[in-house]
């Protein structure tokens, strides 16, 4: 990964207008923000900038107005949640560009804090159109990109600003970019990936990319039971790609090759419905019956999988191993995540984990907390295992 200015190399910011791009796109109720992981990621950038004397005027999009104003994705409706979380006075403006916001971010003084209004009520945004770009960059003297989350999309306000105004990364983004290089750019070896989830076809990209890059990947949820089918397995009445066996097949054939081990589940939770607490069996894979389902990976399995993860040095993770949302069928998914947080505690193990199904499991399962690092981001984040270039990281290239 290249260098990148963060903001210990911004310098004196007192009374300059930074543009700070984060991500609120929070999940809301009604009125009520129901989950503020991502104000708190916002929250220590906005804090610094302002307590330096910045006059911190935060960029975001909220849903998909497709370029329309709409009042149920207006950023004004944020607003107060981000007051509590900084414990600040926030001001909301009700444009990102143009006469009015120019005269309202006029009257703000140095240490202020103010949000403007979703970028993507602006055609331009998405289409990372130079015109709106100039238009934004008008109301700031620098820019910070905060949001790792929005980092794969090439928008005006993640990628065509940091072309016209000064360009940094702020901290959320530095401790993704840091955490992201540790885990696949440069890692200490043996390195595992888990990659769970219900389709292969979703993460094709993700595991053709990861078997050169990793000495074990562990496949779970749903997409192991393709894998099983593909090495002649029937898997009965499981969620199942039928049809890519021939891409199932050569993946573990490239694994083969780079030297990697792939795990699947050799014994299983299978169940005939798919609800909470139905009658389940532990089974070994070949004894499923065509009238049941595979829900999770078995008991033995797993321990095998904490085995092989106390030999590592590195773990990425991202998708749980079984249907997780629904008991018992989360317990392969807990038991290896706290198998992880034990050994990211004891300090033999750096774990990154990302996308909103692993964030939500490791929650569950308690160890959010105790990994080396959890991303906020679930495109983006999914893009990196890929091993594409990040439009958004690319651009703070120094």
């Amino acid at each position: 990964m290249s260098s990148f200015k963060s903001l210990d190399d911004i310098g004196d910011v007192r009374g300059k207008r930074v543009l700070v791009r984060e991500d609120l796109n929070v999940p809301m109720d009604g009125t009520r923000v129901t989950d503020d992981m991502r104000l708190r990621a916002a929250a220590p950038t906005i804090a610094e900038l302002a307590d330096k004397g910045a006059i911190v005027l935060v960029l975001a999009h909220f849903g998909r107005p497709k370029g329309e104003r709409k009042p149920d994705m207006s950023l004004a409706q944020v607003t107060g949640a981000l007051e509590g979380v900084l414990g600040r006075d926030v001001r909301f403006i009700g444009d990102c560009c143009g006469e009015q916001a120019e005269a309202a971010v006029a009257q703000l003084k140095a240490g202020d804090i103010a949000v403007l209004e979703n970028t993507r009520f602006h055609k331009g945004e998405e289409k990372n159109d130079p015109e709106l770009a100039r238009a934004i960059a008008r109301l700031g003297d620098l820019y910070v990109n905060d949001a790792f989350s929005a980092a794969h999309r090439a928008h005006v306000s993640t990628e065509g600003l940091a072309h016209i105004l000064p360009a940094f990364a702020g901290r959320s983004m530095q401790a993704e970019l840091e955490a992201l290089e540790k885990a696949l750019g440069k890692p200490e070896h043996p390195v595992a990936a888990v990659v769970g989830g219900a389709k292969v076809s979703s993460k094709l990209d993700v595991l053709r990319h990861l078997v050169s890059k990793v000495d074990h990947l562990i496949i779970g949820g749903g997409m192991a039971n393709t894998f099983l089918a593909a090495r002649g397995v029937d898997v009965g009445k499981s969620l199942c790609e039928h049809d890519l066996k021939d891409t199932a097949l050569a993946i573990l054939d490239a694994a083969d090759k780079a030297d990697c081990t792939v795990h699947l589940p050799y014994d299983v939770v299978v169940a005939k419905e798919f609800r909470a607490n139905p009658p389940v069996r532990t089974v070994n894979v070949h004894e499923v019956a065509a009238d049941e389902m595979i829900l999770d990976v078995g008991p033995a399995a797993v321990e095998a999988l904490g085995d092989a993860l106390k030999n590592c040095r590195t773990l990425v993770w991202n998708g749980p191993l079984g249907a997780f949302e629904i008991p018992p069928f989360d317990a392969a998914t807990v038991a290896l995540a706290k198998t992880a947080a034990a050994l990211t505690k004891s300090g033999s193990l750096v774990s990154v984990a990302g996308g909103g199904d692993t964030v939500a499991a490791l929650n569950h399962a308690g160890v959010a907390d105790d990994f080396t690092f959890v991303s906020t981001a679930g495109g983006a984040f999914l893009e990196w295992m890929e091993g594409r270039e990040l439009p958004g990281v690319k651009a703070l290239e120094a």
